[in-house]
């Protein structure tokens, strides 16, 4: 165990065979899983974002699902945070911990020291600055931008009021500007890491894309984005998750049953390929053919580890 990093993280497209491969390694080496994706934090949302089953899970301790409810926001900050207190939880009982899921920012923003900015926030300050708005006008807060942040006044609107607002709510409350709070962050590792890859030929994960979606069709995920639907979990951020939002256009009536499906199928192979350029650019990772099958891929993961140099990391 002491050649283990501290934290294994297993990326990929969707459909590529990240949730299987994650419970075997975790088997292999006693490791628990955290969610790595972003939708499967809510709870209802099952078929759409292919959550594990409990079977699937075969025993091992899966952590960081069905935490939320539908109508509920959920952010990368909050999820960054939730993650490395399991991080810590699991470590402490000896246990590795293993993400597992193709969210790339989200797996990213707990492995490196991101930092956000929404964690600079005061609702006083934010309530004057729109008193002021409103009294005085945006050319007024946008001028007073240009003198305390004129990096951040090039990038913004003088009438996108929210995102001015917000620009000097976070120079008041922090000192600092938005750009100061991103410089560097982001790049340094905060743990010893292994990322795991998985990648597959296209045509063949976009046909497995397809077979998936005519599947979750048949287990009843139109049933199920209906239930959400009458539920009145409508236009919030859960159920803008590929499949949801297809289907329900298809209930208001935009789009036939057969265009929604095509619409979730051509969605995904785009999802996917925008997954495989964030991982490529953002992240160190170690590739494995998909289609080599879990037990061969596991093969190669243990023999990674018997040699895993462990590389610097901020303390």
């Amino acid at each position: 165990m002491t050649n283990y990093p501290e934290v294994i993280a297993i990326v990929g497209p969707t459909a590529s065979g990240k949730t299987a491969l994650s419970v075997n390694l975790a088997k292999a080496i006693g490791g628990e899983v955290i969610n790595g994706d972003a939708m499967q934090v809510y709870k209802e949302l099952d078929i759409g974002t292919a959550k594990i089953t409990e079977k699937e899970m075969e025993g091992v301790p899966h952590h960081l699902f069905d935490i939320k409810e539908p109508d509920e926001l959920f952010s990368v900050a909050e999820y960054q945070a939730e993650v490395r207190k399991w991080i810590k939880d699991i470590q402490n009982r000896g246990k590795i911990p293993i993400i597992a899921g193709g969210t790339g920012l989200y797996v990213q923003s707990v492995l490196f020291d991101f930092r956000f900015t929404e964690e600079a926030a005061d609702l006083e300050v934010r309530n004057r600055l729109e008193l002021e708005l409103a009294d005085k006008g945006a050319a007024y807060l946008y001028d007073r931008l240009v003198a305390l942040d004129p990096a951040s006044a090039e990038k913004i609107h003088p009438n996108n009021h929210r995102r001015l607002v917000r620009a000097l709510e976070i120079i008041e409350v922090t000192g600092r500007t938005k750009g100061d709070h991103e410089e560097n962050a982001g790049n340094a590792p905060l743990y010893d890491h292994l990322i795991i890859g998985l990648e597959m030929n296209r045509d063949v994960l976009y046909e497995r894309i397809d077979r998936r979606v005519d599947m979750m069709m048949e287990k009843g995920l139109l049933e199920e984005s209906e239930r959400l639907w009458h539920e009145g979990i409508r236009g919030v951020q859960s159920v803008q998750a590929i499949g949801y939002k297809e289907l329900h256009q298809y209930i208001e009536g935009k789009v036939l049953l057969d265009e929604a499906i095509e619409l979730i199928k051509k969605n995904t192979r785009n999802y996917a390929k925008r997954q495989m350029t964030y991982f490529r650019n953002k992240l160190d990772v170690t590739w494995f053919d998909a289609e080599r099958g879990t037990v061969e891929i596991v093969e190669g993961i243990l023999e990674i580890l018997k040699d895993f140099d462990h590389p610097g990391r901020i303390k």
